[in-house]
């Protein structure tokens, strides 16, 4: 029973706290308009409490007067502890009825009212909203910049392509020279063929007379520069005296001594240079050593493309995506025509500069004439520029040689052999098909030449013709396919697109002529 009093004391604290809470929550549903002032700050004791009594029911000293007398009959032992519990009961209350007026009052000062923005006034002018930065941009500036960085792209790429077969050069030019040799040689492996010859047997047939054929035309140029680099050694020192002795008596004075001062110069040039002239002599050996591995390497090619070029073609079309197969694959055959026509077209084209000019060399009583036509043969697969080296080393030869005049006869006969090829036997032998514009052959030939020296030259125009080709029938492909995508006329439109034919007058005499 002695702790009756202390748990009674904790429920009445507690109740009261309750109390208080609920008219905290009250007040703040109330908003700020001032209803909940008087619940905020909590009941006093007029209203809960008229008489002044304590919170748990009794007068103020009930609950001490009790403790105290029943302290007082148990022998004074438990009367401290009443009193002390009274006491914690009676702090309890005021520190939790301050509690809750505090935080009523925190809460109903935490809610300030909403600002009020004026009106703006009538005379202020109307701000537009900021346009979308898209629609801001003017149209030629983002086609500019959509074309830009597409340029951008397909620069890149290139880079990284022209990278790629600087890398593995040798490769890339082999395998267009086995393209080459392969587009002049199909069409004998064809005929075979078509009389009969398995299809192994033609093409080592083709392979070996081909290959023999080319050996034997180097062979003989070698020969015949090897038999007569004697002779044509000793004609140049001749011509260099001629040269040296007109020199003296020209009109342009020029004197014995600066002529000597002229050839000491070369000699002790040539003697200072004697390191880089070696050096130069031990890169050809690694140039012979590239050219022979390259040679190798266009004949395995060429083997493989004349045996198995369709399955080879075929297996190629599958690398390409399937939307774009169809294409590729018209496209295919329109290439390798282009290229057999370029090829044999340039071969015959050759063959005729190359026998007319050597027949003008051997008429004017030339040296190495025959080396010279073979020259001129093998440099007019390069357009345009291996024309110019060849004539001008023909030219060369016979001035050296020869003199002044036979000199200018050799140039007569280049030119006019030069004009005939261009104007009669190109259009005419090489056709349409392989037609490229001059500034396109002059430019490939650079760029081929720079990428690839020799070689780069020989394969740049071909290469540039197969592409016009391949561009052509790409876009009047796509022009198809576009117009068969668009859906045709039906119902009323198609009715007024069909065809219309034209009235039928009934036989007899025209109107308004008729007797009755």
């Amino acid at each position: 029973m002695s702790k009756l009093p202390q748990w009674v004391g904790r429920l009445g604290t507690g109740l009261t706290r309750l109390a208080h809470r609920l008219e905290s929550q009250q007040a703040d549903m109330l908003g700020p308009d001032g209803e909940g002032d008087d619940a905020a700050r909590g009941p006093g004791p007029s209203e809960d409490h008229p008489h002044g009594g304590h919170p748990s029911g009794g007068t103020p000293g009930a609950g001490a007067g009790a403790d105290d007398g029943a302290g007082a009959a148990r022998g004074g032992t438990e009367g401290p502890e009443g009193a002390k519990s009274t006491e914690g009961a009676g702090g309890a209350d005021a520190r939790s009825t301050e509690g809750a007026g505090g935080a009523a009052g925190e809460g109903a000062g935490a809610r300030p009212e909403p600002p009020s923005v004026p009106a703006p006034p009538a005379y202020a002018p109307a701000v537009s909203a900021r346009p979308d930065p898209v629609d801001a941009v003017p149209w030629g500036v983002r086609v500019a910049a959509e074309a830009g960085w597409r340029l951008l792209v397909l620069g890149g790429t290139v880079w990284v392509l022209m990278k790629v077969i600087s890398s593995v050069q040798l490769v890339v030019l082999s395998f267009t020279v086995a393209l080459l040799i392969t587009a002049l040689l199909e069409p004998t492996v064809t005929r075979l063929r078509r009389r009969g010859v398995p299809r192994g047997l033609a093409t080592a047939i083709t392979f070996i007379s081909g290959f023999v054929i080319m050996g034997l035309v180097v062979w003989f140029v070698v020969w015949q520069v090897m038999e007569n680099v004697d002779e044509v050694s000793g004609e140049v020192q001749a011509g260099i005296d001629d040269l040296r002795r007109w020199l003296l008596h020209s009109p342009f004075h020029v004197t014995e001594k600066q002529i000597n001062h002229v050839a000491k110069s070369l000699r002790e040039a040539i003697g200072a240079n004697t390191e880089q002239i070696t050096s130069a002599g031990l890169e050809g050996v690694t140039v012979v050593v590239e050219v022979m591995t390259g040679i190798l390497l266009s004949m395995f090619c060429t083997l493989f493309l004349l045996y198995d070029g369709q399955k080879i073609w075929n297996w190629s079309l599958k690398l390409v995506p399937a939307p774009a197969r169809a294409g590729v694959a018209g496209a295919g055959p329109r290439a390798w025509a282009t290229l057999t026509a370029y090829v044999r077209g340039t071969v015959i084209v050759a063959l005729i500069d190359a026998i007319f000019i050597g027949v003008g060399l051997f008429f004017l009583d030339v040296p190495m004439a025959v080396p010279l036509a073979v020259f001129i043969f093998l440099f007019a697969f390069i357009p345009l520029v291996g024309a110019v080296v060849s004539g001008a080393l023909a030219v060369v030869v016979a001035l050296v040689t020869q003199g002044v005049f036979t000199g200018a006869m050799v140039v007569v006969v280049v030119l006019a052999v030069q004009q005939i090829e261009g104007h009669v036997l190109q259009p005419f032998i090489l056709g349409r098909a392989v037609r490229v514009h001059p500034l396109a052959v002059v430019l490939s030939v650079a760029a081929g030449s720079l990428i690839g020296g020799i070689g780069g030259a020989v394969v740049a125009v071909p290469l540039v013709a197969v592409a016009n080709t391949v561009v052509g029938y790409l876009r009047a492909y796509s022009q198809e396919t576009a117009l068969r995508a668009v859906p045709g006329p039906h119902g009323a439109t198609a009715s007024a697109t069909a065809p219309v034919p034209p009235p039928v007058v009934p036989p007899g005499p025209p109107p308004g002529e008729g007797g009755g």
